[in-house]
């Protein structure tokens, strides 16, 4: 599955997320010349990564969606409601990553995507007008700035949990739904032993359960209630 082009994201999705409608397709597809337009003018995707926009990036970030939908379905109905009043935070988010395209799946829910890094807040601003996001908003800005009130923090293996619960402790209701790689176990082990996080409250999901591509071995969907 390396090195998708937009036809076969589209197939894998549709098969996926069967209800996935024709705008939500189409705001895809123009994922793949938004990102290398703005790519070339600031660089926030390694460019021999560039064509692995789809697989390594896009679908890496719907792990998340992916999860819900198996492990939390009645968050995913929520999420995906016409009615919901959610909040979600995508701290660290880059040029976008996981933010846009779980803005994308849940339309409905208002994210907030927020990058200390001001070009790449430029980048992931850029996109999600481009996209007609308007449940995007992108703020540049420091983790410990930010005003408490989210249902959710997304994020994509900014630092080690260690370094990011704090950034975001009290800021959320819900949960942190958190894309990681690597040994998570001792990882997560001391988070719990320093933050006195009770049994239970933590729970990891393969992403290469979804996502059979070598790549995502060892990287996980990580929930942090």
């Amino acid at each position: 599955m390396n090195m998708m082009d937009f036809n076969q994201f589209e197939s894998f999705m549709k098969a996926s997320f069967p209800d996935l409608t024709s705008k939500q397709s189409e705001q895809f597809r123009m994922m793949g010349s938004l990102y290398r337009e703005w790519n070339a003018k600031i660089n926030v995707i390694s460019r021999k990564d560039m064509d692995g926009l789809y697989d390594h990036h896009v679908l890496h970030s719907l792990a998340i969606a992916k999860y819900l939908e198996e492990r939390c379905p009645d968050i995913f109905e929520q999420m995906k409601s016409p009615d919901n009043s959610l909040s979600v935070l995508d701290l660290g988010t880059g040029g976008g990553f996981p933010g846009i395209p779980l803005a994308i799946m849940f339309p409905e829910v208002k994210f907030t995507l927020c990058d200390s890094i001001k070009k790449k807040t430029i980048v992931a601003s850029g996109i999600a007008e481009s996209l007609g996001l308007g449940n995007v908003t992108v703020i540049n800005a420091r983790a410990e700035t930010l005003a408490p009130g989210f249902d959710y923090v997304v994020s994509r293996a900014v630092a080690s949990l260690l370094d990011f619960y704090p950034w975001v402790k009290g800021k959320y209701s819900q949960g942190i739904l958190y894309l990681k790689g690597g040994d998570i176990n001792e990882e997560i082990s001391e988070l719990m032993q320093r933050f006195r996080l009770g049994k239970g409250t933590i729970s990891t999901w393969p992403v290469g359960s979804w996502l059979e591509d070598n790549y995502f071995d060892g990287k996980f969907v990580i929930n942090i209630l």
